[in-house]
């Protein structure tokens, strides 16, 4: 794992001596997720669908493939045209969120003014409080589901009193049918992170990866003598000049999340890159419209091994 992560060296600052202090943050986390929900919103149309329920939702014009015994008689006759009563789906999914708050995801440079953690707990509560809205069971992997206008604070609680600092979500059942959020860097080992992925989508799960990246680790714009600090261990590296590191860094960190995404692709999930340094409601809105709009497809198709393949290895 170590030579995966060596691309991850960061300046060494004090943050590192802090202590972690997410329990502390959560309150005004949940607030600015709450904010950052409202806004989205009134953007978008929810996740409302047509489906098995007791409540209309609206009239659709009669197709031929409608059974006669769903045509709304008495709107028909005020027409031209025959019309079929639709009512809303009323079947709650359950969305599983897992935020990784590993020592790595603490990092902030002085390009962006939160953390990669504080980011991933601000979208991922902001979504919950939308999907909540909309109806539907959200919880953390590992935990149970909540419904309900509390589900985003008891999502929060549950962040609150986690002490785990895995870089991969756990190896947790859920319920088929559901979809799961991942909020990461990312930045494990391409094969170990292919393997927990193929666990959760052999259950019947689609999975949203959401990539939280600091500015600086995208462009290392770091020049002259610069002391780089592993955020996870106690490796040290002094380059002399930095700026001579810059592109095969940036190399290294393109092939990298190129074969994340082809892993994801294979999988029939969504992989989705967030800066830190832009607006959140950006990634919350994307995401959330994914949801929205997505035909669920559920199959799950092995790939041939757990062992990922480059994308040089899969070009004809």
């Amino acid at each position: 794992m170590a030579a995966d992560r060596e691309h991850t060296l960061q300046p060494f600052s004090g943050e590192e001596a802090e202590a972690h202090s997410l329990a502390a943050r959560i309150p005004a986390l949940l607030i600015e997720s709450q904010r950052i929900a409202h806004t989205v919103a009134h953007g978008t149309h929810g996740r409302r669908r047509a489906g098995p329920g007791e409540t209309f939702w609206q009239f659709r014009q009669y197709d031929q493939n409608d059974s006669a015994a769903n045509i709304d008689w008495r709107r028909s006759a005020a027409s031209d045209h025959l019309y079929v009563r639709e009512r809303e789906w009323e079947a709650a999914h359950t969305a599983w969120l897992w935020v990784d708050v590993s020592p790595s995801m603490r990092f902030r440079s002085t390009l962006a003014n939160v953390s990669k953690e504080s980011r991933a707990v601000v979208l991922s509560l902001a979504l919950a409080e939308l999907l909540a809205r909309g109806g539907e069971r959200v919880g953390v992997i590992g935990g149970q589901p909540f419904t309900g206008r509390a589900a985003a604070r008891r999502v929060a609680e549950v962040l609150l009193v986690d002490t785990s600092e895995a870089s991969l979500p756990p190896n947790a059942r859920l319920s088929r049918f559901s979809e799961c959020l991942l909020f990461s860097d990312f930045l494990e080992s391409i094969p170990e992170m292919v393997v927990r992925f193929e666990e959760i989508a052999a259950q019947g799960v689609r999975g949203h990866l959401i990539e939280i990246v600091d500015p600086a680790e995208e462009t290392l714009p770091y020049a002259g003598r610069t002391e780089f600090a592993a955020s996870e261990g106690r490796d040290r590296m002094i380059a002399g000049r930095a700026e001579t590191l810059r592109e095969d860094y940036q190399e290294r960190l393109k092939r990298h999340r190129t074969d994340l995404a082809a892993a994801v692709q294979r999988l029939g999930w969504s992989f989705l890159v967030h800066h830190t340094d832009r607006p959140p409601e950006e990634a919350v809105l994307s995401v959330y419209s994914r949801l929205a709009g997505v035909e669920r497809d559920y199959r799950y198709r092995p790939v041939r091994s757990a062992r990922l393949q480059t994308v040089a290895d899969q070009t004809p």
